[in-house]
């Protein structure tokens, strides 16, 4: 039998819930057939480092290819990738995702990455693996989506179109099967009890300045089919009986049309599912779409509120036509529909002075209480804001000219309070101080203790009630300072807040 060439490995993202890899198995499909490869799975190895070098001396592997997203997954492709390098300096490495893309720079200055897939590699790895294996790289630059070193500058090569991804390869699930069997990834969520996740498209057509996909995909978007979505989702019904799907595109419910056909196709199946989408998209479906979702299984959207002041949406670069009073009366909207909306806020946006960043946190926690009020089952997910280079944007520039900087050294991405800038819990930012951190994490402790959020599973009856009762008094009277009651309790049970909950780590 013929030996493996490629690995493409995906570090550990989570402590709790093993997702299937959708992002190597996306790039599994893309050479499949052409080429021999192994998946390596860093959620599910005890030591996936051992498993790297084993296969490495072991197989002809010239090729180790690894998906990095920001946060979690950087603590082992960072040391991994340097420790790949330095026993084995002839492999190739290669990354690909969202952190790859955004700090490309410190990423192929670290001396042990090789070349960054900016964008799907559905095209370019293939091409790039070819050039690799022939060691032939006159024509890399004619190989879109790709970012290397060359002469001390970097190349970034053109933007390829987003293929149709309806004749792509579908996902080598038996291949992954192999080492890593199915059902281990079908989870437990507030859905059900095995839990599929599912990736339908690629990006978003719209530019918000602080997200990390628009300058990967600037405002593209291309999806399945709805009947192509359906017949993945039933395969597995019949293979594994899954009873819920979670939908990790960045933006699911772009076409109105596609959605519409998916929830007919599905909606005698009994199985529920979760998706991301916008506001202003959403709110132009009809009810009578809104209740053919809802009929046909969909739980909860996952929608990014952000603020509800409405010149800080337009500083945001939110785009269409999203308001602070179309937020609440969405909420509300859900609320009949039976749809639960998960609406995540984005606070601790750049001002002018101290006064502007307390009074804008100030105006965000009352309007999320308003929100609650209008619908208390609205979720309610918060961000404290983390700048994303995008570079050209006048936010960006503005972050800039105020003193905040990226890392100059890959390895420095290692560190606590940068992994945590990665998750949104620690900025980092010259204009926010500790007072407005403290001040939004109690604000989120007490809500989520008056509010437990319905993604946790495991917070239930007693439990929900006597949260509610101890947090009464501080939600009412407004008093979010030292909440280290309710913290005992969050402790004592593990909760997890609804952003720890797995659903966002694609």
């Amino acid at each position: 039998m013929k030996q493996s060439r490629i690995i493409l490995f995906n570090p550990r993202s989570a402590d709790a819930k093993h997702r299937i890899p959708n992002s190597i198995l996306q790039v599994g499909a893309s050479i499949h057939g052409k080429y021999n490869y192994n998946f390596v799975d860093g959620n599910i190895e005890e030591n996936p480092l051992e498993v790297l070098f084993n296969l490495i001396k072991n197989e002809a592997i010239e090729i180790v290819g690894m998906t990095v997203m920001p946060g979690p997954q950087l603590k082992q492709a960072i040391p991994f990738a340097k420790a790949i390098k330095q026993q084995f300096p002839k492999i190739t490495i290669v990354w690909g995702g969202y952190f790859a893309s955004n700090q490309y720079k410190v990423v192929l200055n670290s001396g042990y990455v090789d070349f960054v897939i900016n964008g799907p590699g559905d095209t370019a790895f293939p091409l790039l693996c070819e050039a690799i294996f022939k060691q032939d790289f006159s024509n890399l630059s004619s190989i879109h989506n790709l970012i290397y070193a060359q002469d001390g500058t970097f190349i970034k090569t053109k933007k390829e179109t987003i293929p149709n991804m309806d004749k792509l390869n579908e996902f080598p699930y038996e291949e992954l099967n192999k080492s890593y069997p199915i059902p281990n990834y079908l989870a437990k969520t507030f859905m059900g009890n095995t839990t599929f996740s599912y990736h339908s498209s690629f990006g978003c057509p719209f530019t918000c300045s602080f997200c990390a996909v628009v300058p990967i995909y600037n405002a593209r978007w291309k999806g399945l089919k709805a009947e192509r979505i359906a017949k993945d989702v039933l395969n597995f019904k019949q293979q594994y009986n899954i009873d819920a799907v979670e939908f990790h595109d960045n933006n699911f419910f772009t076409a109105r049309k596609r959605v519409v056909e998916f929830s007919k196709l599905i909606e005698k199946e009994n199985i529920a599912w979760w998706g991301e989408g916008r506001i202003d998209t959403i709110n132009k479906y009809s009810d009578e779409d809104l209740s053919l979702m809802k009929r046909a299984g969909l739980k909860m959207i996952f929608l990014g509120a952000e603020t509800g002041n409405d010149e800080v949406l337009k500083q945001m670069d939110k785009g269409g036509t999203q308001t602070g009073q179309q937020i609440k009366d969405f909420a509300k909207r859900m609320g009949k529909i039976g749809i639960i909306p998960e609406y995540s806020f984005v606070l601790g946006m750049p001002a002018d002075d101290d006064k502007k960043v307390t009074q804008q946190i100030n105006e965000d926690i009352e309007f999320i209480r308003t929100i609650k009020k209008i619908n208390p089952n609205t979720e309610i997910i918060i961000y404290i804001y983390s700048p994303v280079p995008t570079e050209g944007s006048e936010l960006y520039q503005q972050i800039q000219e105020q003193g905040f900087h990226f890392p100059k050294n890959l390895e420095d991405w290692l560190s606590p309070s940068w992994e945590n800038f990665d998750l949104r819990k620690n900025p980092l930012t010259p204009w926010l101080k500790k007072k407005h951190i403290d001040r939004i994490k109690n604000f989120e402790t007490v809500l989520n203790a008056y509010y437990p959020t319905k993604t946790d599973f495991r917070i239930r009856g007693i439990k929900k009630h006597l949260l509610r009762a101890i947090s009464f008094w501080r939600y009412h009277l407004k008093f979010y300072a030292y909440p280290y009651e309710i913290k005992v309790f969050h402790k004592i049970w593990k909760y997890r807040q609804p952003e720890e909950q797995g659903f966002y780590s694609e």
